[in-house]
């Protein structure tokens, strides 16, 4: 058999640390802001978070830490996290970013099923960091986010002793080259949020990291550049913020990180303070946003457009951006198990000689595909179904930032090579995806299914409702029927018939649900996404009024 002919190419591995080298080196000027957990405002450079990075790996190295082990964080965004993202895994060990909302027990499950060496944690995980110790007898230490001066203030009730991150790093001058590691090296650890059984890890490479990176930036990704300022709502600790982390220093982006202060007041007057072009979260987060401007009567004049992912973005909630305050929406979808993006909701030349509202209807779904990521739909005999916008079936998905495995598990997820996602959703002929559900959510009703998110995007768009979820209810003759959970907004007062004629003329009529209940708050996960679980079991006695009617 005749040698392949190799290329003449420079072998150069993908590292995390590259993507910091680069910005320190082309954008070292560029400022990095994070409104701190002291209360202040903090600034630098790409140039100096390289440096104490750089100090970071010495420190670690110092403790004995070697290639390979993890490092948890519990930690919002800030430099000091920002620091750990790139000086763990420069020195070759692994960043493991920890969900701080997750209930104790499972953020101790976390930390002992990673094996974490040390746990960085910014000061007001103190008390969790407490409650987590003794269940985590493994941890060499755990590592404060601040100086001794702001320890000694803060912690001083603190019964585990914690090591000072400004002094570790202090003692360390930061002349430190980066080693040139394996690019199929580990890099960071995600868990997946928990909502049934335990968590599941996500453990990424060097390569995945910096080729998600890549695609993120891409125009018609997130399109970001050198010349936005970026606020990434979305935690660190929420599948590392989506890659903003990284695509940032890629592309050499100013980096604006809000702390722990995510109401509405506070985000706002950040991005009006630093002129922030782009931002990224979930919807929750920017439901508090929108409701602080419209009750405050303030404008945006910075910010162009924001990614919207983690769940379905509300229809109405894409138009106020839109149309109130001309901020352009980009839908997105991804998982923990994807690093995590997979689509945008990004137009092709052709989609934009389409009428407005067409527009629109195709940027309510989820979009295309980034390179690097395939997808098809399959039904229940694992066919794929084709790609006509109305078969909806199981979506399956590959490329090189999914996951092979989760972490510490022998067997594989993947179904001939493919990833399932969990999702239901239908691709349409220009291969645009449409989430229809998640598979444990959608509704069977007398053998056919129904959308409980396209149920959720109606009722959302009342002008006296403020949030709503639709599950699955019990029913004699059809098995399951709708039943939306509706929270209103301030002095509202429409009534339950009143919404459910809300449906008529914008769903098929036995879609329609059968009651609409009304709640205070609706429960959500640790990463900001509707716990239908929870609202399944609250609501699992309900008695539906068409239980005795014929449902037609």
């Amino acid at each position: 058999m005749t040698s392949p002919l190799f290329g003449q190419m420079m072998d150069v591995p993908l590292l995390a640390s590259s993507l910091l080298s680069h910005a320190a080196r082309h954008f070292g000027d560029t400022e990095i802001v994070s409104r701190r957990i002291e209360g202040d405002i903090h600034r630098y450079t790409w140039r100096d978070c390289e440096k104490r990075a750089k100090q970071l790996s010495q420190a670690l190295i110092g403790l004995g830490v070697q290639p390979g082990e993890r490092i948890g964080t519990l930690a919002w965004n800030g430099y000091r996290h920002l620091e750990c993202y790139f000086g763990v895994t420069g020195m070759g060990a692994v960043c493991h970013t920890i969900n701080p909302r997750l209930f104790p027990d499972q953020v101790a499950f976390i930390v002992n099923h990673a094996d974490d060496e040390y746990v960085a944690f910014d000061m007001t995980f103190a008390t969790l960091v407490d409650i987590i110790a003794p269940q985590c007898p493994n941890v060499k230490g755990w590592i404060a986010l601040g100086d001794e001066t702001c320890i000694s203030t803060h912690l001083a009730d603190m019964a585990t002793p914690a090591l000072s991150y400004e002094t570790l790093i202090g003692r360390c001058d930061g002349d430190y080259p980066w080693p040139v590691l394996d690019e199929r090296s580990a890099s960071f650890l995600c868990y997946t949020s928990g909502t049934t059984g335990n968590p599941k890890g996500a453990l990424y490479t060097h390569r995945s990291t910096v080729l998600h990176a890549f695609a993120a930036s891409l125009p018609d990704a997130m399109g970001c550049s050198a010349r936005d300022a970026i606020l990434p709502v979305v935690p660190m600790f929420h599948v590392n913020a989506w890659g903003i982390p990284h695509a940032a220093p890629l592309v050499g982006a100013k980096l604006v990180l809000p702390g722990n202060c995510l109401d509405g007041k506070a985000l706002y007057e950040l991005m009006e303070a630093e002129g922030v072009t782009f931002s990224a979260g979930v919807p929750t987060v920017w439901l508090g946003l929108l409701n602080y401007m419209k009750q405050a009567g303030v404008r945006f004049n910075t910010l162009k457009r924001t990614v919207i992912g983690g769940s379905a973005c509300p229809p109405a909630m894409l138009r106020s951006f839109e149309d109130e305050y001309g901020v352009e929406v980009i839908h997105a979808w991804g998982m923990t198990e994807m690093s995590p993006l997979g689509t945008l909701a990004k137009l092709t030349w052709r989609q934009q000689q389409l009428t407005p509202d067409e527009q629109r209807h195709l940027r309510e779904k989820q979009g295309h595909v980034m390179f690097g990521v395939d997808m098809k739909v399959v039904g229940d005999d694992g066919q794929e179904l084709p790609w006509d916008g109305t078969s909806f079936g199981d979506l399956h998905v590959r490329g090189p930032w999914v996951i092979d495995r989760y972490f510490r598990k022998d067997d594989s997820p993947l179904i001939d090579g493919w990833f399932p996602t969990g999702d239901v959703a239908t691709i349409d002929a220009d291969g645009f995806m449409h989430i229809t559900d998640r598979s444990k959510d959608v509704i069977k009703s007398g053998g056919e299914w129904i959308s409980s998110i396209d149920l959720e995007n109606v009722m959302m768009s009342h002008p006296q409702v403020a949030e709503a979820a639709c599950i699955a209810c019990s029913h004699p003759k059809w098995t399951e029927r709708p039943l939306v959970v509706v929270v209103l907004r301030p002095g509202a007062t429409v009534t339950r018939e009143e919404l459910l004629a809300f449906y008529d003329g914008k769903v098929a009529k036995w879609w329609k649900p059968d009651d609409v209940v009304f709640a205070d708050e609706l429960p959500h996960t640790a990463t900001g996404k509707l716990q239908k679980l929870r609202l399944r079991e609250l609501y699992r006695e309900h008695v539906l009024p068409t239980v005795d009617e014929k449902v037609v």
